[in-house]
C-alpha cells in the first residue's frame, strides 16, 4: 500500500515528486513520459530560472530530479488505465496490468491535442496528420502545409513551419484570428502566408499520405478545396481527466474542480494540479506552485490519519 500515488510525469508530476520524496512519503509516480505537453517546445523562455530552455532539456532536467531522490518509486512507460475507491484507499490499474493500491491519488496528467474529428483524420495521423510542429515541421520541407486554429497554438506551428514549408494555409473558424500581434505580424512578414478565416474543415484526404482537405467557407456555405501535404491541427487542448470522472466533479470544460487553497478534488482522498485540473492559467510554474501546494496538503492529510 502506497501513501500516495502520482499519475504523471510533467512539471506538475515530477514536482510533486521531488516533494513527496523530500516528505518521506511512500510515493510511486506512475507516468508514460516526463515532460508533458512542454516537451514539443522547440524554445521555452518563461520558465523561471531559465533564460531559455527547449522542451525536450526541461523534461531532461525533470526527470533527473526526480530520479535523484532517494524514497520515490517510478513506474515509467505506462499509463494508468482506471482507478476505483474501495473503503478509505484507491486502487490504480494500469496498461501493463498491473494493479497498485494508494490511500492518496495526485492527478496530474495534463491535457492533450483536440482533434477535429473529420473523415481522414484519424486515417492519415502520422501520414500527414499532426499535432506537433517543433516534431514533424521538418517533413514539410519544400512542401505545402496547412495550420487549422487562429490562436497562439495555431502561430506557434506557423513559425515552426517557416523555416521548411513552400506554402503554408492558415485556416480559423471564426472570422478573424485570436493569436498575440507578434506572431501575426512575423506569419505576414514571412509572405508564405495565406489567411483563410471562416472555414469549417469538413474532411482530410489522399492515398497513402495526405494530398489534400477540404473546408466549409461559412460565410458563402462553399465547399471548397485546398491541395496541401500536410496538416498541423492546433485548435486547443483538452483535460485528460477521464480517470476521475466517475469519482471527482468535472467542469464544462472537462477540467477537474479543485479547492484553490488545497487542490483537493470532491473526491475525498484525490488531489489534482496543473492543467488537468481547473486552474485560472495554464502556465508551467504555476502547475508547479499548485502540485506542490497538494502535496503539502497531502502530508497534513496522511498525518492526521495516522
Amino acid at each position: 500500500m502506497y501513501d500516495l500515488i502520482i499519475l504523471g510525469g510533467g512539471p506538475a508530476g515530477a514536482a510533486a515528486g521531488v516533494y513527496a520524496a523530500r516528505k518521506k512519503i511512500k510515493t510511486l509516480l506512475i507516468a508514460e513520459n516526463f515532460g508533458g505537453q512542454a516537451v514539443i517546445a522547440a524554445e521555452i523562455k518563461n520558465f523561471i530560472g531559465f533564460k531559455s530552455i527547449s522542451g525536450i532539456e526541461m523534461a531532461k532536467r525533470l526527470e533527473e530530479h526526480v530520479r535523484d531522490q532517494e524514497s520515490i518509486e517510478i513506474k515509467n512507460g505506462r499509463k494508468a488505465t482506471s482507478i476505483t475507491k474501495q473503503d478509505n484507499f484507491f486502487i490504480v490499474k494500469t496498461d501493463k496490468d498491473e494493479t497498485f493500491e494508494t490511500k492518496a491519488v495526485l492527478l496530474t496528467l495534463g491535457s492533450s491535442p483536440k482533434k477535429l474529428k473529420v473523415d481522414g483524420e484519424e486515417k492519415f495521423e502520422g501520414k500527414g496528420v499532426f499535432y506537433c510542429s517543433t516534431c514533424d515541421a521538418p517533413l514539410m520541407k519544400n512542401k505545402i502545409a496547412a495550420v487549422v486554429g487562429g490562436g497562439n497554438s495555431g502561430f506557434y506551428a506557423v513559425l515552426d513551419l517557416l523555416p521548411y514549408a513552400s506554402k503554408i494555409y492558415v485556416l480559423e473558424y471564426g472570422d478573424s484570428f485570436r493569436a498575440d500581434p507578434v506572431y501575426i505580424d512575423q506569419a505576414k512578414q514571412s509572405g508564405k502566408i495565406e489567411f483563410i478565416t471562416m472555414a469549417a474543415i469538413r474532411e482530410i484526404f489522399g492515398d497513402n499520405f495526405v494530398k489534400g482537405l477540404k473546408y466549409q467557407d461559412r460565410n458563402s456555405e462553399e465547399i471548397k478545396e485546398l491541395k496541401i501535404e500536410g496538416i498541423f491541427v492546433s485548435i486547443g487542448y483538452q483535460a485528460n481527466s477521464d480517470l476521475v470522472k466517475n469519482l471527482a466533479e468535472i467542469n464544462q470544460n472537462g477540467k477537474v474542480i479543485v479547492d484553490c487553497k488545497t487542490q483537493k478534488t470532491t473526491c475525498e482522498g484525490i488531489w489534482a494540479a496543473g492543467d488537468v485540473s481547473d486552474v485560472l492559467y495554464n502556465q508551467i510554474n504555476i502547475a508547479i506552485g499548485d502540485a506542490i501546494k497538494a502535496v503539502l496538503n497531502i502530508y497534513q492529510h496522511l498525518k492526521s490519519q495516522s
